[in-house]
């Protein structure tokens, strides 16, 4: 299930005036109608602190339980814009059930206290219920975590009150009356706290209500989990001769807290294995000295020091390798391709243990992965635990990892061999505008953090800027892409099995064919200008060039064929390939092809391989031969066509598609 509205924009304030009572029959339609958003509302206003399990099925429970007991609702608290408005703003019995939704979401989200009886929404819910299952929504990205940890901040009237502005669009007189409606003694009070998050800039606040819609938030598009399997088979006989003492035991667990346990957000153990208990003890972490990299023969990870300023914080070490060994419900788990998502084999290497931005980050290395845990600094529940496969890293490999994003920029952790820091726009180096191409300085703390910046700007298919971390140390400058993942990506260029490190001026004109390649587990990304053609009708000379992206885990790699015209900042792909040997150290051949439209309108088939091509055909819709690399048949616009190619020693080869 999953919602298809879109938040309307805010309208204007209107009078108030009562509204009708609503029967129950109007109560059902528009509960039926638009179900999916209603659960959305109650599951944005639940309190975090629930665990994603219990808020799925508590947002559910109260979307269900919002219908009148008798033939009308007999409660008329209903904003009056939306009266004389069209669509779902203007049905009364959506505002009614709305209103119900928000009012016990509300109650949900205070503590139960000795004083009083509890309230039925305080309760967890009797329907629905899921046995022997997990089930929490799809994860986002780093934009929906750094919105969900701002909403945990606020208290449930302003997450209601945020809620109402950017999922439901309301102007803020209106949100003023819904939230008195369903019981808020001062809403005033709530806007402005929901103020924190929405912030003065117009374009950041809508950008943040469009994330409303994502679905991180969406409780009726759910992945499932088993629970404790081996715990649970373990304990099913005695958990059926204390089932009285497990009901009451279990209700007093559940209630919603907050603060840390010994092992934070772990989830409860189940193997008392000694190598698994030696792995979780923080006082066996491997620690290297500050100067071990200066006299070791190895650059890479391994030789990397323990630094930042919570190394010595026993709590958050044990709670960090608690949750590695057992991330519960409430941790956010993201691994890259082919990366192991396991315990700790063993005592880690610790990496660093720091504050950054709004939370506290560790950073461990167990000779296969990069592992990064992050929690909140003001002690809400949940984690987020990141792994990256890294074997093999070496060098350049081992230059800089991710400790942190916030709001699309990025932080870095930079080896302790790396002398300078910098930002470049490829973009901007693409363009050559005067004064543009070059690099930013990137301030570095002592214990090797840099300072923010902003990564690649994509938004709406649109690349606008693309910025790429600039290393120095004592043997060269390199170039690393920030691709959405724990370490960035390595950016070459020159023939396969001889790349060099890449400059601004080898990528500028390929920089956006990156946004291929995002999340993929890649590890550097090589650029080769395998030909040129000088264009028919004398349009200029263009460049064929082919990058290839070679993954961590060594399979899937990507090929993209692309056509660079003169006039032209960025390149065009012509082809792409997955799980090719093209372009690559074993098979450095390559044949693409692009149809093309010259200066004077006329229309060519363009086509280009290696330096080692010895002839090319085209076959199907087009017909023509040519000796040597390079190939030009005048054709007609939307002609479909085959390539064909013979290699000097004889081999046949087939076109990129």
């Amino acid at each position: 299930m999953q919602s298809q509205d879109v938040a309307p924009r805010p309208r204007p304030a209107s009078a108030a005036a009562p509204g009708p009572a609503v029967d129950v029959e109007q109560a059902e339609a528009a509960l039926v109608e638009h179900y999916p958003r209603l659960v959305r509302l109650a599951y944005l206003v639940l309190p975090p602190s629930l665990g994603r399990n219990r808020r799925v099925l508590t947002a559910h429970a109260l979307a269900q339980r919002t219908l009148p007991r008798g033939r009308s609702s007999g409660d008329t608290a209903i904003v009056p814009a939306q009266q004389t408005a069209e669509g779902r703003d203007g049905d009364p019995g959506y505002a009614y059930v709305r209103l119900r939704v928000l009012r016990t979401a509300l109650q949900a989200g205070r503590p139960l206290t000795f004083r009083a009886w509890p309230n039925r929404a305080q309760l967890p819910p009797l329907l629905p219920q899921v046995w022997g299952l997990r089930l929490f929504p799809r994860s986002g990205g780093a934009d929906e975590l750094a919105l969900d940890q701002r909403l945990s901040a606020l208290s449930a009237p302003a997450r209601a009150a945020y809620v109402l502005r950017g999922l439901e669009g309301l102007a803020d007189a209106d949100v003023r009356e819904v939230l008195a409606a369903a019981g808020e003694e001062d809403p005033a009070a709530a806007l402005a706290e929901a103020d924190r998050v929405s912030g003065a800039d117009a374009d950041e606040a809508g950008k943040r209500y469009g994330l409303l819609a994502s679905p991180e938030f969406d409780p009726c598009s759910l992945h499932a989990r088993p629970t404790d399997l081996m715990r649970r088979r373990q304990h099913t006989k005695a958990a059926i001769a204390a089932a009285v003492a497990v009901t009451v035991c279990g209700a007093l667990l559940g209630m919603p807290g907050d603060g840390w346990g010994p092992d934070g957000a772990a989830a409860p153990p189940y193997a008392q294995n000694p190598a698994a208990q030696a792995a979780l003890d923080p006082t066996r972490l491997t620690l290297v000295p500050a100067a071990a990299w200066e006299s070791s023969a190895r650059t890479d990870f391994s030789v990397w020091p323990a630094r930042g300023a919570l190394t010595g914080d026993k709590g958050l070490l044990r709670r960090a390798l608690a949750v590695w060994a057992r991330p519960g419900e409430s941790v956010r788990v993201s691994a890259t391709p082919g990366t192991p998502s396991g315990a700790p084999p063993g005592p880690p290497q610790l990496l660093y243990a720091g504050e950054v931005d709004q939370g506290r980050v560790v950073l461990f290395h167990d000779g296969l992965r990069i592992v990064r845990y992050a929690e909140a600094k003001d002690g809400s529940r949940g984690a987020a635990l990141d792994f990256a496969r890294v074997d093999g890293a070496t060098g350049a490999d081992a230059s800089a990892v991710v400790l942190g994003r916030s709001d699309g920029n990025v932080r870095y952790l930079a080896a302790p061999w790396v002398r300078t820091a910098a930002v470049r726009d490829l973009l901007k180096a693409a363009s050559g505008a005067a004064g543009a191409a070059g690099a930013t300085r990137l301030a570095l703390s002592a214990d090797g953090v840099s300072e923010p910046f902003a990564g690649p700007a994509l938004q709406s298919g649109a690349c606008r800027s693309w910025n790429v971390l600039e290393l120095t140390d004592r043997t060269g400058t390199r170039l690393l892409a920030d691709l959405g993942e724990l370490t960035p990506v390595r950016l070459t260029a020159g023939r396969p099995g001889q790349p060099r490190d890449a400059s601004a001026a080898d990528w500028g004109p390929l920089a956006c064919s990156l946004a291929a390649v995002r999340g993929q587990g890649v590890r550097t990304v090589n650029s080769w200008q395998f030909a040129r053609q000088s264009l028919p009708d004398a349009s200029g000379t263009a460049d064929w060039l082919c990058t290839r992206a070679d993954t961590w885990r060594g399979g899937g790699p990507l090929v993209l064929a692309q056509f660079h015209a003169p006039g032209q900042p960025q390149g065009a792909v012509a082809a792409k390939a997955e799980n090719a040997s093209a372009c690559g150290a074993k098979d450095p051949h390559v044949l693409a092809g692009v149809l093309w439209k010259s200066a004077e309108d006329g229309w060519y088939l363009l086509a280009a391989g290696g330096r080692d091509t010895a002839s090319i055909r085209a076959t199907g819709g087009v017909d023509g031969a040519a000796e040597g690399n390079l190939l030009a048949v005048r054709t007609e616009q939307g002609a479909r066509a085959g390539l064909e190619g013979t290699l000097e020693s004889g081999r046949e080869i087939t076109g990129l598609r």
